[in-house]
């Protein structure tokens, strides 16, 4: 009888747990496509909401920039795209921590460099959790074609 409440509790256990990550997968999809969007339109303001406050991005072109220098090349056109498609290839959780992986193609355009080509890029992001909400706190992108 002990057996058999002892492998109960543990299936319930593991049941709770699973569904909490499958809940907290569910949302860094969301997140993940909502930023995606977000960049894809220049929209600075809905990137605000996703981004970590000292959110850092270690970018294709081998340069370590933060929130103001990202937005000034928004603003000026410097990162900018026709197209935007990213493939999630792992989803990790540690504790209050998501790290996402994956390929990505844009093509960009206007004032952005490779203007016009596919590019293609592997990235990692770091999401943190605070206070029940996900934040994207790091990026690295490395141009992969």
């Amino acid at each position: 009888m002990k057996e058999y409440l002892l492998l109960l509790l543990l299936s319930v256990f593991s049941f709770n747990l699973s569904f909490a990550q499958n809940n907290s997968e569910q949302e860094i999809r969301r997140l993940e496509l909502t930023e995606k969007e977000a960049m894809l339109k220049g929209d600075t303001m809905a990137l605000y909401k996703i981004w970590h406050p000292k959110y850092v991005v270690n970018n294709p072109y081998g340069v370590v920039v933060t929130i103001p220098q990202i937005s000034y090349l928004i603003r000026t056109g410097k990162i900018d795209y026709s197209s935007f498609d990213r493939d999630i290839e792992k989803i990790t959780f540690i504790d209050n921590v998501c790290i996402v992986m994956g390929k990505e193609t844009t093509t960009p355009q206007n004032a952005t460099e490779n203007a016009g080509n596919i590019v293609v890029r592997r990235y990692t992001h770091t999401w943190i959790k605070n206070k029940n909400v996900w934040s994207l706190v790091a990026r690295q992108a490395s141009i992969f074609n």
